[in-house]
């Protein structure tokens, strides 16, 4: 599960070598940390670059832009996007018809894209964080992601230590790969929910998590509006939720059983990504009423999220689902009817969106939050921009 990042890997099968080649253990373990720093220098980002050949850099941006629009487990594919492009004109037509207006293409173009979005600052920053994320963050950040798979295996030797091994399921293997998906993906809800939580309530994750937040226009692009400190904590928090979710579940099956993925992503995540996600970042008011948005995380749940709106603050945290919210006492529940929301962060100023203030400021301003030992998280209370939902 991830959020379209990558992590660092290779140590284990190389340690393996050195055993099976019969080397001595404490010299092959020196030898081994030695090429670790050496080959972590190498390929790290500035490193790489510098000493890529022209035709090598074009292959590597090549390779990075199709994991992140051509591969069916990316969560930005080129598929998501075009049905949430689809979705949202759907919508927006179906209003205006709904209330006898016309519905003219080029009306609609300029209600989807108005004049001057794509030259805003707000959106400019999002699209720096954008290409920093897809070219840099995993290759400069790899390091500092925990192991997956390590953690899973980890989980399940441990109960299998505590209460003996469990004999394998008799149950079909797809019914088995189902409820794995099932688990996984709820895992993944937690973690998601645990990390946002915790970024709203803990002052110094707050001034990392607040760049997000700081986007004064909402588009699917503002999902890669994450610093890089707050990427690591996600993706590790994630891989212990998930990794624990994995571990239990090959212990109660009695064996390794794996989930549907689609490329390496849980299968549920890609349908719900293909179905709706994208919007959550947009001004398209779709809400889930009654017994639906106490389940699912509508667009209209997750825009409240971004609200500058007091009663609104530290709500809707979740991702895919409202459950977690339901059950924790986070949960707004928006209502069909379209709310007018404004989006922001208070006394950012005009140079909100310079890369220092994206990358370096918020660095600056969660030591200082870690000096003071402040124990309750700022809350931003003016609005920087507005919208209304069409």
């Amino acid at each position: 599960m991830k959020r379209n990042s990558a992590k660092g890997g290779g140590v284990s099968t190389r340690a393996s070598a050195h055993r099976l080649q019969g080397h001595d253990p404490k010299r092959c373990r020196a030898q081994h940390n030695r090429s670790l720093t050496t080959s972590w220098v190498r390929h790290s980002f500035p490193f790489a670059v510098a000493h890529m050949s022209l035709t090598d850099f074009i292959g590597f941006l090549a390779d990075q832009f199709a994991s992140a629009f051509l591969w069916p487990g990316s969560l930005f594919s080129l598929t998501s996007l075009m049905l949430a492009l689809v979705v949202a004109t759907c919508v927006i037509a179906g209003r205006r018809r709904g209330r006898g207006r016309h519905v003219k293409s080029a009306l609609l173009m300029r209600m989807l894209f108005p004049r001057g979005l794509f030259r805003s600052a707000t959106v400019m920053a999002d699209l720096l964080y954008f290409a920093f994320n897809i070219f840099a963050f995993a290759t400069m950040f790899g390091w500092a992601i925990l192991s997956y798979q390590w953690l899973g295996g980890a989980v399940e030797h441990s109960l299998v230590s505590l209460f003996g091994p469990v004999a394998p399921s008799a149950l079909p293997d797809f019914v088995k790969m189902a409820i794995a998906t099932l688990t996984i993906f709820i895992a993944y809800e937690f973690g998601y929910w645990v990390d946002h939580y915790l970024s709203h309530s803990i002052p110094a994750l707050w001034e990392i998590h607040k760049v997000h937040h700081a986007a004064e226009t909402l588009t699917p692009l503002t999902v890669w509006r994450v610093h890089p400190v707050e990427m690591i904590k996600f993706t590790n928090i994630l891989a212990i939720s998930t990794a624990t979710a994995k571990g239990v579940s090959t212990f109660a099956f009695g064996g390794a059983i794996s989930g549907y993925m689609i490329h390496g992503t849980n299968a549920l995540l890609i349908v719900f990504v293909h179905l709706y996600l994208h919007l959550q970042h947009s001004s398209v008011w779709i809400a889930f009423p009654g017994m639906l948005g106490r389940i699912f995380m509508s667009p209209a749940h997750h825009q409240i999220h971004h609200s500058m709106d007091p009663k609104h603050f530290n709500r809707n945290l979740g991702s895919c689902l409202s459950v977690f919210d339901n059950l924790f006492g986070t949960l707004y529940a928006p209502s069909r009817t379209p709310e007018k929301l404004r989006f922001g962060v208070e006394g950012e100023g005009a140079n909100a969106h310079a890369p220092s203030r994206l990358f370096i400021t918020p660095v600056i301003r969660s030591l200082a939050s870690l000096i003071a030992g402040r124990s309750v998280a700022p809350v931003a209370t003016t609005p920087a921009a507005s919208i209304q939902s069409p």
